[in-house]
């Protein structure tokens, strides 16, 4: 198995023999940039913090998140509450999301820990049976804090906009999602291989 947090031009090169687009993209971006995060509470934390806004708003929220709850463990945020997280910048739904989560972690109803025992789909379940994880932050939970390969998240708009661009098509977004299908086992560095193109696109860093 390959380690996406270190190599990963096997499984790129793999992937342009696959598809035109991806071979494009490839091709303009070098190699492709790998996000890693720490996992954890604090990583799906922040995975729900950048849920549909900007990443200048993201970031702001995180840094005043960071910077309030220090550690930002379960228990800090649990005594912060849902108004304490809106004060920070959250939505109120996102507020609720991440006290119920913290709340999760302090009962044990979700173990961080023993999700890479898991296969792809057992762990995607678990964090998806969390209120407010849906398919598309669980997805991103296990690329960027696991380096899962394997993981396609679905309904990504710069994906999309990326595929489409390298590969001069239009695709809408259920017909990409289906298409990556044919990616395996490498949708995760396709999906890399994407966001980098994207940031080459828009003339900026990958972060």
């Amino acid at each position: 198995m390959i380690d996406i947090f270190s190599d990963v031009s096997a499984a790129t090169r793999a992937l342009a023999r696959k598809d035109k687009g991806l071979k494009r993209a490839a091709a303009a971006i070098g190699a492709p940039h790998i996000r890693r995060r720490e996992g954890g509470f604090s990583g799906l934390f922040r995975i729900i913090v950048e849920q549909q806004v900007s990443v200048p708003s993201a970031q702001a929220i995180w840094k005043r998140c960071t910077e309030s709850l220090g550690c930002l463990s379960p228990a800090s945020v649990a005594a912060l509450g849902p108004e304490g997280l809106r004060a920070l910048g959250l939505s109120t739904p996102k507020a609720r999301y991440v006290a119920s989560l913290a709340e999760a972690c302090l009962t044990g109803a979700v173990d961080f820990g023993a999700l890479p025992a898991l296969g792809d789909e057992d762990a995607r379940g678990a964090l998806v049976a969390l209120k407010g994880v849906g398919p598309w932050t669980a997805s991103i939970y296990l690329l960027f804090c696991e380096g899962r390969v394997d993981i396609w998240p679905p309904n990504d708009v710069a994906l999309k906009h990326a595929y489409n661009a390298a590969s001069g098509e239009n695709l809408d977004q259920r017909s990409l999602d289906g298409r990556a299908a044919a990616w395996g086992p490498w949708r995760g560095v396709a999906a890399h291989i994407l966001w980098t193109y994207y940031a080459h696109l828009r003339g900026r860093a990958p972060i």
